[in-house]
C-alpha cells in the first residue's frame, strides 16, 4: 500500500485527464439535484400552508430543508454546482434570503476559511473564538444563538457600519452594503406581514429555529477535533453517512475532499473520494459517532 499523501501532493499526482473529468461542471446535474430538493421543500411548504392533518410534524423537515440551503450557498461561493455563472449567482442569492446569509459577503468569508482552515488566528470561522469546549457551550452552539446573533450583527454592520475585515476586498464593499440593506428591507417587510397573518412564522421562522441545531451538529463535524495543520486531508473531516444526508448537504460530508480540491463539483465528490480515501487523516463513521467522540473530548 502506498504511503498516505497530503492534499497538495495528491492533487499534483493526478493525471490531467483525471483533473479535467473531476472538475467538469454541469447545469443538468446541478438542476436535477436542485429540482428534487425544491420538490421536497415545496411539498412540506404546501402541507404547512394548507394545515393538512398532523401538519406540525412537517415543521421539522421544513426546517431541515431550509437550513441545509446553507450547503448549496456554500457550493455557489465556489461556482461549482452549475456550469452557468448566473445560475450559481442566482441560487446563492436566493439561499441568502432564506437564511440571512448575505451571499457576496459569505463568498469572501468562506474563501478565507479555505485559505486558513483551522488556523485559530486567521480562519474567520474561529474569529469569535474556538469551537465549543464545554457541554454548556456545545448546547448553546447547537441552539443556533451564535449564528443568528452573528448574522444580525453582520447584516447591520454591512448595511450601516464599517466593513473592515481583512478578507473582504474594498472593491466589493458597496455590493455588500447594498446586499445587506436589501435583505434588511425584505426581512422587515416579512415581519410586518405577521400583523395580518402568521404564515411567515409557520412556513419560515419557526422551521428555521427548529432546523438550525441539525445544521450546527453537521457543521461541527467538518473541522471539529481536527488539528490546525496545512494538510486539508487532516484539518477537515469526511463523515461517512447515508444517501439522505448526502443529498441534503449536497455531498459536503465529503468535506476533506472538498477542501483538498474545491474546484470539484458536489456530484463529482464521490468519484474524488475513491481517490482520496486511502489518504484521509480525519474521518468519522457517522454524525452520531462524531458527536459521541466530541462530547467525550470536551467532557475530559
Amino acid at each position: 500500500m502506498p504511503a498516505p499523501m497530503d492534499h497538495t501532493t495528491l492533487i499534483k499526482s493526478l493525471p490531467p485527464e483525471t483533473k479535467a473529468s473531476l472538475t467538469t461542471r454541469s447545469d443538468a446535474a446541478g438542476l436535477q439535484h436542485l429540482a428534487l430538493y425544491l420538490a421536497a421543500l415545496a411539498a412540506c411548504t404546501t402541507g404547512l400552508a394548507l394545515q393538512v392533518p398532523f401538519w406540525p410534524l412537517l415543521l421539522l423537515p421544513q426546517g431541515v430543508l431550509l437550513v441545509f440551503l446553507f450547503t448549496l450557498s456554500h457550493e455557489c461561493t465556489h461556482q461549482t454546482p452549475f456550469r452557468s455563472k448566473w445560475l450559481n449567482e442566482a441560487a446563492g442569492h436566493v439561499c441568502a434570503l432564506a437564511m440571512a446569509l448575505p451571499f457576496v459577503w459569505f463568498r469572501y468569508f468562506h474563501l478565507a476559511h479555505h485559505k486558513f482552515t483551522n488556523d485559530p488566528e486567521r480562519d474567520p470561522e474561529l474569529e469569535q473564538g474556538p469551537r465549543p469546549e464545554t457541554l454548556s457551550q456545545w448546547l448553546k452552539y447547537l441552539s443556533g444563538w451564535g449564528y443568528w446573533r452573528g448574522m444580525a450583527g453582520t447584516l447591520w454592520g454591512n448595511a450601516f457600519g464599517t466593513i473592515d475585515a481583512p478578507y473582504l476586498p474594498e472593491r466589493r464593499h458597496a455590493h455588500m452594503r447594498l446586499e445587506a440593506r436589501v435583505l434588511l428591507i425584505v426581512y422587515t417587510a416579512a415581519l410586518l406581514t405577521l400583523l395580518v397573518s402568521p404564515l411567515v412564522l409557520r412556513l419560515w421562522l419557526v422551521p428555521l429555529l427548529i432546523g438550525q441545531p441539525f445544521l450546527r451538529a453537521y457543521l461541527l463535524a467538518e473541522h471539529g477535533l481536527c488539528p490546525p495543520v496545512a494538510n486539508m486531508l487532516e484539518n477537515s473531516r469526511t463523515t461517512f453517512t447515508n444517501r439522505l444526508v448526502r443529498f441534503l448537504a449536497w455531498n459536503m460530508p465529503y468535506h476533506a475532499e472538498h477542501h483538498a480540491f474545491p474546484n470539484v463539483p458536489f456530484y463529482q465528490l464521490p468519484a474524488f473520494h475513491a481517490i482520496t480515501q486511502a489518504h484521509l487523516k480525519s474521518a468519522s463513521g457517522g454524525y452520531a459517532e462524531f458527536t459521541s467522540d466530541y462530547l467525550r473530548q470536551i467532557s475530559h
